[in-house]
C-alpha cells in the first residue's frame, strides 16, 4: 500500500486510466467481433456497416495509446480484407 501522498495520487490515477483503457479495449473488441460474425454469416451489408462503425473506434483506441498504431493498422487491414472478399 502506498504511504506517500504522491504515491496515493499515482495509484488513483492508474486505477482511473486502467478503467478507461479497459472500456475502450472492450468496446473495440465488441465492434471487431460484430464485423467477424457478420462476415461469418455471409451478410455483406451488415459486415460493411459493422466495419464502418469499427474502423473509427480502432483508430481512436490507437490514438489514445490503448493499442499500438501498428496493431490498429493490422486490425483495420485484416477486417477490410475480410469484408472485401465477401
Amino acid at each position: 500500500m502506498a504511504n506517500h501522498k504522491s504515491a496515493i495520487k499515482r495509484m488513483k490515477q492508474n486505477e482511473k486510466r486502467a478503467a478507461r483503457n479497459r472500456h475502450i479495449r472492450s468496446t473495440m473488441r465488441t465492434f471487431v467481433k460484430q464485423v467477424r460474425e457478420a462476415a461469418a454469416a455471409g451478410d455483406t451489408e451488415a459486415a460493411k456497416t459493422a466495419l464502418e462503425r469499427a474502423l473509427p473506434f480502432i483508430d481512436k483506441a490507437a490514438s489514445k495509446g490503448v493499442i499500438h498504431k501498428a496493431t490498429a493498422s493490422r486490425k483495420i487491414s485484416r477486417l477490410s480484407k475480410l469484408v472485401n472478399t465477401l
